[in-house]
């Protein structure tokens, strides 16, 4: 089994318009259309069996919308996860919404949604949503379509779980997007989860694969962030780096079969 812990889809007619503007801001070219449908057919071309999706509320209004298409498009191979607004007045009504409506956790972005990760006027959200048990998503490091303003470092991972460590966080891009000498340094061997997407294509092999085997094995995911990249690709990119059977498994489903 091979779990992907982070793609994204939109509804249809929004694809269409959202992943060509996209593409557009993040010089970047999607390897999908972006619809569930396309995503579905990329899982059955790599041989992926569950897919995780992170919906990002760019505004607070977006939290119905957005849990209305993920409680839609939920299904054995599909894991939506809604998205609450930092600045959403309703945050700790929603927090209870996406728990007892049995979604696994939210996503968030601190880039799209215009905080900083360790802000301490989240702190209130963060022991709300800790005190949930939902998971939570975030993006962590750079993002390619933004300045690189430190909105969500490996220093500001440390800090938030500090002082929620209870807090079910999940650290994409392996902790930190194009930041990973402070990830190998600050978070590499500490019991956090990091997830592996849009990490494999541009971080060197051998020190991908030290970071691995220098992290807890329990606490590493498999993501591809499609359709910003190919799932089959990534996969292959993972191959390559001759982890043991162990590690492997571990990675592509068995830590991930454990937070769902």
């Amino acid at each position: 089994m091979i779990i992907d812990f982070h793609t994204h889809a939109f509804p249809d007619a929004v694809a269409a318009k959202a992943v060509p503007r996209l593409e557009k801001v993040g010089n970047i070219k999607a390897h999908t259309k972006g619809t569930v449908d396309a995503l579905l057919a990329s899982m059955d071309s790599a041989g992926i069996e569950k897919s995780v999706i992170c919906s990002i509320a760019t505004r607070p209004e977006q939290f119905e919308p957005i849990l209305d298409w993920s409680r839609t498009i939920r299904s054995p191979r599909i894991i939506p996860l809604p998205s609450i607004h930092p600045d959403d007045p309703d945050c700790f009504e929603h927090i209870q919404r996406v728990k007892e409506e049995g979604f696994i956790g939210i996503k968030m972005h601190p880039y799209y949604q215009d905080y900083f990760l360790a802000d301490q006027k989240l702190d209130d959200f963060y022991a709300a949503l800790s005190d949930s048990s939902l998971i939570l998503v975030a993006h962590c490091g750079f993002d390619i379509g933004f300045p690189r303003t430190r909105c969500a470092d490996p220093a500001q991972i440390l800090q938030l779980l500090s002082k929620f460590p209870k807090l079910r966080f999940i650290a994409t891009h392996f902790g930190g997007w194009q930041l990973w000498d402070e990830v190998e340094e600050m978070l590499i061997g500490k019991e956090i989860f990091l997830e592996i997407s849009f990490a494999l294509k541009y971080l060197k092999a051998e020190q991908m694969k030290r970071m691995l085997h220098n992290h807890p094995a329990d606490y590493l995911l498999f993501g591809s962030d499609s359709p910003w990249e190919d799932q089959s690709e990534c996969l292959e990119r993972l191959a390559k780096l001759s982890l043991n059977n162990s590690l492997l498994a571990k990675i592509m489903a068995t830590n991930a079969q454990r937070l769902l």
